[in-house]
């Protein structure tokens, strides 16, 4: 069936190498390899936008709010403020940070209340930031797959094409190459594909990845300086 297919096809395509042309004569099978690697390359652009326009707003929210955190206003009136609005992982953080210390510094002042206050604390927020960068982190696990497997679907077809058009020589009996060049190139298209789809897919997985590293870092930071801040506060309330 494969082998009447490029038959046909030698004969149709002529001397049409338009992608599209490539792919309505290629076989079921290589049509199958280009359609998956078609949807994901699709899938990892979409990705790719999502995770820009992500980190983007981050870095903006981020920024605005450690202003306001380093403004000097008090830490309540800031968590009052913003207590309705906590649209960035920065916020959450804080939030959850001032939940557990709110209800820490009314509970006790004693040095064994006071330091099971700090660990709570550090551990709530430490929780918080883990889960911020989880949902951050969300899809670039597909990225790297694509990237990775894209090519050797690609290269799949390719072998599976080449296979197909030595057939149809074998069973035309012709090494002519009007023969042979449709197949190859079929064949080819598909190896095409696979980078097309695995090169954003990388590209936008070591960028992204960079980019969550540096969020991480910098969300880490801003939650372990918040607990030192709140861990004074405790010390000072229990003098």
């Amino acid at each position: 069936m494969e082998t009447d297919v490029a038959i046909a096809a030698g004969a149709g395509l002529g001397g049409d190498f338009s992608l599209w042309s490539l792919f309505l004569s290629a076989g079921l099978v290589v049509k199958a390899v280009m359609g998956i690697l078609a949807v994901a390359s699709v899938w990892s652009w979409a990705i790719i936008i999502d995770k820009s326009m992500l980190f983007g707003r981050l870095k903006a929210k981020s920024r605005r709010f450690e202003d306001q955190f380093w403004s000097g206003r008090p830490l309540d009136e800031l968590h009052r403020k913003i207590a309705d609005k906590l649209d960035h992982p920065m916020a959450r953080v804080f939030a959850a940070g001032m939940g557990e210390w709110g209800r820490a510094k009314d509970a006790g002042r004693t040095d064994a209340l006071v330091a099971g206050a700090k660990q709570r604390i550090e551990k709530v927020m430490n929780v918080a930031v883990a889960r911020e960068l989880e949902a951050a982190e969300r899809n670039l696990g597909t990225l790297a797959t694509i990237g990775s497997a894209a090519p050797f679907v690609g290269l799949f077809g390719t072998v599976w094409g080449i296979m197909t058009s030595f057939q149809a020589i074998a069973a035309t009996k012709d090494t002519n190459l009007a023969v042979v060049a449709p197949g190859i190139a079929e064949a080819l298209f598909a190896t095409a594909l696979g980078l097309l789809a695995a090169i954003p897919a990388v590209v936008g997985y070591n960028r992204y990845s960079a980019a969550l590293n540096s969020f991480a870092v910098r969300l880490q930071g801003f939650a372990d300086e918040f607990a030192a801040i709140l861990s004074r506060q405790l010390d000072e309330r229990a003098r």
